[in-house]
């Protein structure tokens, strides 16, 4: 199987999956919301407190480490239970810090997080956020006090407060696992498609930028998703905290950058560069504006995406792109998403409709290669077609039996070599019509054996010469045969001498050529006309093998005429 066929199969294979939702793309979205709102709702229902608290924040903690590295702090927060909504559930404590310490309910040790500096004793680090059990009999509806002591001897210039919640005990624990139940499904299939993409690029003979890039967003958005949560899988010391932001920071930086850029290939999207530029300029902005505001910065890279992804799905709208009006209604519904929602979840499922957005469009080009294959396949038996219906032609039969019946007559010997030639003529025929390419062997004997025949037909001395023919080079079939039929029409017969026909080849290093001249008299044309069934034949069949790769030019010169194929290489 060739691997042209593979790579169409592939893309037939994604249009299959997406027939369903294609046929169905209104209950499809419709599910999709209900599904993605119903999780946040379940979330927002795990986070509702368990109790109506009060904390004095009139005075915030914000500096409260001592001058000394090692130097131990102590704070006390006060928190005042208004009421509990089930007391059959254990009260747990949430508490947000940088540090290692020691965490006190109204003077009661609940709990430690990493172990504090000591002299001679280096401190442990702790994580920046972790959850305490509360004895029920000290969770009673009233004042408390939270206290806590610790040391803080790294990214002491942070600053950061030290913030409590109360809670369900269990709940803060099912909390994270809730979403990331899905958010890991929805990196599974980020992951799936980045590899199915990179394979698709890969096996292509077409190596489109557009599919490499959908691959790289998908991949990107994977680890965006992984890194993400991951605090929820790995004790992060404090120490490190920054540098899972910083990751992310940079991921959604990259990711900001592709998506536009994706759009733009996808659209054609005029000034390419000049919009490309003017991204990162604004991101490069957003990055010194807002440096080490992780969180802002982030929120602002996507924003900046979007509307820049806006304006290329509203400039295809406009001109009637396919795919650009269902792209901007998916933008539009980003920033509503974004707006009602928590930025983590408006982020992801803001990212999720884009990328839905994105394999739409993905459906539309594998349709449009699907059209373009039956087309080939259409085009291919018409081109077989028009091989065999070359020799058959009436008036090609008639003037030949013709003129084999005079030499026939005149001298046998002679006609029984015309019809030597004849019959060698159709056997090739025969044997190339339903081949894209043959050797170019194959097609030098097809215009040998033409050009006798024409010599018996006509009366006129026909002559072969070649140059610098490389014997493992392959053409479409009936490419120079066509060309020197042209050439013998076009050609006046001359009194004495012959008419020749010279092929050359050569090899550049971005293309190799193809030359035939035609050394004769040319006939007087009453216009230059280079789109006859000859020539169209000619570039049917090199579309056929090429693509667009590919250069043809038939023009008159001192000794006659000239016939110019270019074959490029592929990009």
């Amino acid at each position: 199987m060739s691997t042209a066929l593979r790579a169409f199969e592939m893309h037939f294979s994604i249009r299959y999956l997406f027939y369903l939702y294609l046929m169905y793309r209104p209950a499809f979205f419709t599910i999709l919301l209900l599904l993605l709102f119903t999780s946040c709702k379940h979330y927002r229902e795990y986070v509702k407190s368990d109790v109506t608290y009060y904390v004095d924040d009139e005075n915030p903690p914000h500096n409260y480490l001592g001058k000394a590295e090692n130097s131990i702090f102590k704070v006390e927060i006060e928190t005042k239970i208004l009421n509990r909504e089930n007391k059959l559930e254990p009260l747990g404590l949430q508490v947000n810090a940088f540090g290692s310490f020691d965490v006190y309910w109204d003077g009661v040790f609940v709990g430690r997080n990493g172990q504090m500096a000591k002299p001679g004793r280096p401190e442990i680090p702790g994580t920046e956020m972790t959850y305490y059990q509360i004895p029920e009999k000290l969770a009673y509806i009233g004042k408390h006090v939270v206290t806590i002591t610790g040391t803080q001897t790294k990214i002491r210039e942070a600053n950061r407060s030290i913030d409590v919640k109360l809670e369900s005990y269990l709940r803060l624990h099912r909390a994270p696992l809730v979403v990331m139940s899905f958010m890991n499904l929805m990196a599974g299939a980020f992951l799936i498609a980045s590899i199915y993409y990179f394979f698709l690029y890969i096996n292509s003979t077409r190596k489109e930028i557009a599919v490499l890039l959908f691959g790289i967003i998908c991949l990107l958005f994977f680890f965006l998703l992984i890194i993400e949560y991951v605090k929820f899988y790995v004790d992060i010391p404090y120490t490190h905290f920054y540098t899972r932001l910083k990751i992310i920071g940079w991921l959604t930086f990259i990711v900001s950058i592709l998506v536009p850029w994706y759009f733009m290939l996808q659209f054609d999207f005029k000034r390419k560069r000049l919009f490309l530029f003017l991204l990162i300029v604004t991101l490069i902005g957003i990055y010194i504006d807002y440096y080490g505001h992780y969180d802002i910065s982030a929120a602002y890279f996507t924003l900046a995406a979007r509307v820049f992804s806006t304006i290329i799905a509203f400039d295809a709208a406009y001109r009637k792109t396919k795919g650009g009006l269902i792209v901007t209604i998916g933008l539009l519904a980003g920033f509503v998403v974004n707006y009602f929602m928590f930025y983590d979840f408006g982020l992801f499922i803001a990212f999720t409709i884009l990328v839905f957005c994105m394999l739409y469009l993905h459906t539309i080009r594998a349709k449009a290669l699907e059209e373009a294959h039956n087309a080939s396949l259409l085009l291919s038996s018409r081109l077989q077609l028009e091989l065999v219906k070359k020799n058959i032609q009436p008036h090609f039969l008639r003037n030949t039996l013709t003129s084999l019946i005079d030499w026939i007559e005149e001298s046998p010997k002679q006609g029984v070599v015309f019809i030597r030639s004849l019959a060698d003529e159709f056997d090739i025929m025969n044997s190339i019509s339903e081949e894209a390419q043959i050797p170019i062997q194959k097609e030098i004997e097809l215009c040998r054996k033409h050009l006798e025949i024409m010599s018996f037909r006509k009366e006129v001395s026909y002559k072969w010469e070649q140059n610098n023919i490389d014997e493992n080079e392959q053409v479409p079939p009936a490419l120079f045969h066509t060309i020197i039929e042209n050439g013998i029409t076009h050609s006046l017969p001359p009194k004495q001498g012959c008419i020749t026909f010279v092929l050359s080849f050569s090899r550049e290093k971005q293309y190799k050529q193809y030359k035939l001249l035609t050394i004769a008299k040319n006939r007087i044309r009453k216009r230059e006309n280079n789109n006859g069934t000859g020539f169209k034949y000619i570039k049917a069949r090199l579309s056929e093998s090429y693509g667009n790769n590919w250069y043809f030019d038939s023009f008159a010169v001192e000794e006659g005429w000239c016939t110019t194929i270019k074959i490029f290489d592929k990009k």
